[in-house]
């Protein structure tokens, strides 16, 4: 199962539109505090109308999100990197880490020993990020690709 985790994410529709992203395609969204208050109104504002469909994990620290992924490879996404998202063969069980809204991963959770390679989304020069909802999605269905998008129609 692919595993998508959101670093201190600071906006709820963009947890949202992940939240519905992570539904149509199976895989695990995991949540690293602090982040907004995850409450019914916020997330019904960020449309997300079937949040019970998604597998939703929030936890406390970055240390007990990678604890409850034991084993499992940890790519980080950040525009410093030199590794394209399409030049990674996913497998089975990867995590696909995003930093928070304004300003991405933080340099030590980029230097973290679980941190298998950093992984970059091409963009035009000049260019500071993409959204962070838009990002995820663009890797999630590349790894869902390649993994033959199991379970889908």
């Amino acid at each position: 199962m692919l595993r998508v985790l959101f670093h201190e994410p600071r906006i709820a529709g963009n947890t949202g539109n992940a939240i519905r992203m992570c539904a149509a395609t199976g895989a695990e969204l995991h949540l690293v505090a602090p982040l907004f208050e995850l409450d019914e109104p916020r997330l019904r504002r960020a449309g997300l109308d079937y949040h019970d469909l998604a597998h939703v994990v929030v936890h406390a620290d970055l240390a007990a999100a990678l604890d409850a992924l034991p084993g499992a490879r940890v790519l980080a996404f950040t525009t410093g990197a030199d590794l394209r998202y399409t030049d990674v063969a996913y497998a089975d069980g990867d995590v696909l880490m995003f930093g928070p809204e304004p300003t991405g991963l933080a340099p030590e959770v980029l230097a973290h020993r679980r941190v298998t390679s950093r992984v970059r989304i091409p963009m035009l020069p000049g260019r500071r990020s993409l959204n962070l909802s838009n990002a995820a999605a663009v890797a999630a269905y590349e790894a869902w690709r390649q993994l033959g998008f199991p379970e889908g129609v």
